[in-house]
């Protein structure tokens, strides 16, 4: 099964046309993560990966499988898993964001700090 992908520079132009809240973003990272580097401002929700067995369950309840779902990790690698699960779950528009924050501070936002 092959994973959808989406470059940081595709997610920004449908961001940018889309109404807040009519898409589901998730950063799978690590609360040291987003302490660190985090795009809370843009509607990203934390489930994050080690935390599998806390969120499994609620996510299939708070997301809606039908809706466009992004999903972001560091590099892409973690986000890459979650879209895959998410797909196995039922998710139909889901996709990973290729190079993860690391792509987004340093081809969209540099006011995002590189780790």
């Amino acid at each position: 099964m092959s994973i959808p992908q989406i470059s940081v520079q595709d997610l920004q132009q449908i961001l940018q046309s889309q109404t807040p809240g009519s898409l589901q973003l998730i950063d799978v990272r690590e609360l040291p993560e987003l302490a660190i580097a985090n795009l809370n401002h843009l509607g990203f929700r934390n489930y994050p990966l080690s935390q599998y067995e806390i969120w499994s369950e609620p996510i299939l309840t708070e997301l809606d499988p039908h809706q466009p779902t992004y999903v972001l990790c560091h590099h892409g690698m973690r986000s890459a898993q979650m879209t895959q699960w998410l797909m196995q779950q039922g998710f139909t528009e889901v996709s990973n964001i290729i190079g993860g924050i690391d792509a987004w501070s340093s081809q969209i936002d540099p006011q995002i700090p590189l780790y």
